[in-house]
């Protein structure tokens, strides 16, 4: 896929950089691995959402901040996501390039859904979902975008970073050829899950979501939300419900009527992964594997 002539001349004709990797910044761990895999045998990024932390609300350690201050790239998913983050951006990060991935032209955004059946919520939840890396082919999109972007401020890796994207690119369409085998199994089974995090990862894969506790894991669920789930677990027989980490899975049990649906875990951020090279790989392979998991436990 890593086709750009501009970036080839770029490499040959730009100025020597230094021998010091480019100092990088990214905001959550599955945009840290993709980063990590382009920079591969050149430097390592630094990631500011520390796991286990949300993305919806941080402080900055001082760390972190001055992480930020020498940055030379900070690649993240955008304030919609991280919100709190745009201003370190701007007033830290002075001198850095900017990529923040959600609003470039190439990516595949999907709006957020819209909780129809809660007649007497006035949240407004418009906009662009921003769980875009829940889709395989955003990754693929954004390998080239950051090698693009590295290469322009590190021109003297440029071929480095350009075959680290193109060897992870032809990576991921093997994974997604994997996933879409292994889902396959699944795609029939309606399940409902803790907030609307993951359309990315079902419409990319077939998967049928039954319902969604909250619009937002910054949110409660209302009377008229858990009424309505209540019936659609019913009405569409629904074997699984998904929580997520940190988050109290009698909220689920909550909706449930008898013996409910089996009870599983989602995690869109990969708390409990290693970083590295091999992080976003098996973030989605953990996540295909929960949903064949939950459905094999509920028959």
């Amino acid at each position: 896929m890593l086709t750009s002539f501009r970036l080839i001349i770029l490499a040959f004709l730009a100025a020597p950089a230094n021998a010091e990797a480019p100092r990088v910044v990214a905001d959550i761990a599955p945009v840290h691995g993709l980063v990590t895999q382009v920079m591969e045998g050149v430097g390592e990024p630094e990631l500011v959402l520390l796991p286990g932390a949300s993305p919806h609300g941080y402080a900055l350690r001082a760390s972190q901040a001055r992480a930020m201050q020498r940055a030379s790239l900070v690649v993240w998913i955008g304030p919609e996501l991280t919100p709190w983050l745009e201003k370190p951006v701007v007033s830290l990060a002075k001198e850095a390039n900017k990529l923040a991935l959600l609003s470039q032209e190439a990516t595949q955004t999907l709006p957020f859904r819209d909780g129809e059946e809660e007649e007497d919520h006035d949240h407004d939840h418009e906009g662009i979902d921003p769980h875009a890396w829940l889709d395989p082919q955003n990754a693929q999109i954004w390998l080239e975008l950051i090698a693009e972007s590295l290469a322009e401020i590190d021109p003297q890796n440029a071929e480095t970073y350009l075959a680290n994207a193109a060897k992870s690119q032809t990576e991921l369409q093997a994974l997604m050829a994997e996933l879409e085998e292994t889902l396959s199994l699944v795609q029939a089974k309606p399940f409902v899950t803790y907030h609307d995090a993951y359309q990315y990862f079902e419409t990319r894969f077939g998967l049928s979501n039954a319902g969604f506790v909250t619009l937002s894991d910054g949110e409660g669920a209302s009377p008229a939300r858990v009424s309505a789930l209540r019936d659609r677990l019913t009405a569409l027989d629904v074997g699984c419900a998904f929580s997520e980490p940190g988050v109290d899975p009698g909220v689920l049990k909550g909706i449930s009527k008898n013996d409910g649906p089996s009870l599983s875990i989602l995690d869109p951020m990969g708390r409990d992964l290693p970083l590295g090279t091999g992080f976003y790989s098996a973030l989605l392979r953990n996540m295909a594997q929960s949903f064949v998991d939950c459905v094999k436990a509920a028959d």
